[in-house]
């Protein structure tokens, strides 16, 4: 699997990341291959948050891998705090509570790297760096990182906050593709011209941010996937074609129009299916070409000016 230095910090971490929000639809046999298949595939980078599955993710998480100073020095684990019911929180001590649930629920002493899931309105920034220096003291979180900001929180984070911001997860998929397609229709009077993120891709570049897909095969807000769905005739027309050029699934080509940016991102898959996985993986070798990636930009509907 290629890799990819992950922001700012000493880690090479693969390309593709395997994110486990639906590890608990498995069965205990099932999620052990597929972890399995995950690591056979160089996918050793797993997305866990507390909320996955009331917390249950993490659990059969660590049961399914077998989780032992062995394995853990192999793999490296990211997860996220911040939502609670009804409310989002990142006081110092929610964040302290949920740091130790995790590591608790994952069977080891650490975090990868911890990341502050869903913008909080009330956020003290003076707390979040309090907690993350009591984190990183004790050796419980190595690296930090944000969810769904925009860049002036991250700013704002940044003022208190002394480790760096290494990642940023966001959503971006072919079919949910604004903070690209803001770029391209700068000054224009049209939809597509919008500027919805504060200019958040180009902002995470320029602060060696990696952005990390989050549902990069959705579209909408979890309204199902754009592959072979009948919404989308053209698009998946251009995807088969490129597909079939390759050799490779749909899937692969999915994920490989992510990695084709020159923004170097990790695009974390949210299947548990070890096919689909593995054709995710695959994207990790293909490398499009300018008329193939923006024939597919152009497909899903979005507009050149």
């Amino acid at each position: 699997m290629r890799t990819i230095q992950l922001g700012t910090s000493p880690l090479q971490v693969p390309v593709v990341a395997v994110g486990c929000m639906r590890i608990n639809s498995l069965t205990p046999a099932e999620a052990e291959r597929f972890l399995q298949t995950s690591l056979e595939q160089g996918a050793n980078f797993f997305d866990h948050a507390d909320v996955y599955g009331g917390g249950k993710c993490e659990e059969i998480f660590a049961e399914a891998i077998h989780m032992n100073d062995d394995i853990r020095e192999k793999i490296i684990i990211q997860s996220k705090c911040g939502i609670r019911q009804g409310m989002f929180d990142f006081s110092k001590e929610h964040i302290l509570n949920a740091v130790d649930g995790s590591l608790k629920r994952l069977k080891t002493d650490y975090l990868d790297i911890l990341l502050l899931h869903r913008p909080d309105a009330l956020v003290e920034p003076e707390e979040v760096a309090e907690a993350f220096d009591a984190l990183e003291r004790s050796g419980k979180v190595r690296y930090f990182g944000v969810s769904n900001q925009k860049p002036m929180q991250i700013e704002l984070l940044k003022k208190f906050v002394k480790q760096p911001i290494v990642t940023n997860q966001l959503q971006l998929s072919i079919t949910n593709a604004t903070m690209i397609s803001n770029g391209i229709n700068v000054n224009m009077e049209n939809e597509s011209a919008v500027d919805r993120d504060g200019s958040i891709l180009d902002y995470c570049r320029l602060h060696d941010i990696t952005i990390q897909p989050w549902s990069p095969f959705q579209y909408g807000f979890f309204e199902g996937v754009f592959l072979g769905n009948e919404k989308f005739p053209e698009l998946n027309q251009t995807i088969d074609e490129i597909a079939a050029r390759y050799g490779v699934s749909n899937t692969t080509i999915a994920i490989a129009w992510l990695l084709r940016h020159p923004a170097k991102m990790q695009p974390v898959i949210g299947t548990m299916n070890t096919t689909r996985l593995v054709d995710s993986c695959k994207a990790a070798d293909i490398y499009l070409t300018r008329e193939e990636w923006y024939a597919i930009y152009r497909a899903a509907g979005n507009i050149l000016p």
